[in-house]
């Protein structure tokens, strides 16, 4: 059995971005993993029940982990706590992993959500800074191994060699 990959909405070509775009990302690749059937697609903002387009939002005075543990709030650009549905997207995105035995996901860098490496740093300024959002601090303590799109190569990678071990 292929080993399953959960992957962000947005890089396959669906607009479900904050300001209701796509991010497509290397779209033989992703074609070819879903011809294989390991793609499950997923957005936990949509998952969330919130809309497109929406108002940009970002992670303040931590990251993914530091929300999970009540120690930071996701905020929108008005100032709004987002923070409640942003942990719902995080728990649906893990739930949709699971009931599909995902073991990868492939995920959005910088997002609040998804960025695995960085996200915004919470001014609304444009600057990266080193962190995770909330689905991928999720995922990977429940063992779920996170890339972003920069890392196609390590996730072939890694698909070979889970593939090997079923």
């Amino acid at each position: 059995m292929k080993t399953k990959i959960l992957v962000s909405a947005c890089l396959l070509g669906h607009p479900v971005r904050y300001n209701g775009s796509a991010k497509s990302h290397d779209a033989e690749l992703l074609a070819h993993w879903q011809a294989e059937g390991r793609v499950v697609v997923f957005c936990p903002e949509l998952a969330a029940g919130l809309a497109t387009p929406r108002p940009p939002a970002e992670i303040q005075s931590g990251d993914g982990e530091a929300v999970i543990a009540g120690r930071a709030q996701v905020r929108d650009r008005e100032g709004r706590d987002m923070t409640q549905p942003w942990l719902l997207g995080a728990w649906l995105t893990l739930r949709s992993a699971d009931i599909h035995q995902c073991r990868i996901a492939f995920l959005t860098e910088g997002s609040p959500s998804c960025g695995s490496q960085t996200i915004y740093d919470g001014t609304f300024s444009g600057r990266l800074r080193t962190g995770s959002g909330v689905v991928t601090a999720l995922l990977r303590r429940h063992g779920i191994e996170v890339y972003s799109q920069h890392q196609t190569l390590l996730v072939q990678s890694r698909l070979h060699e889970m593939d090997k071990e079923t």
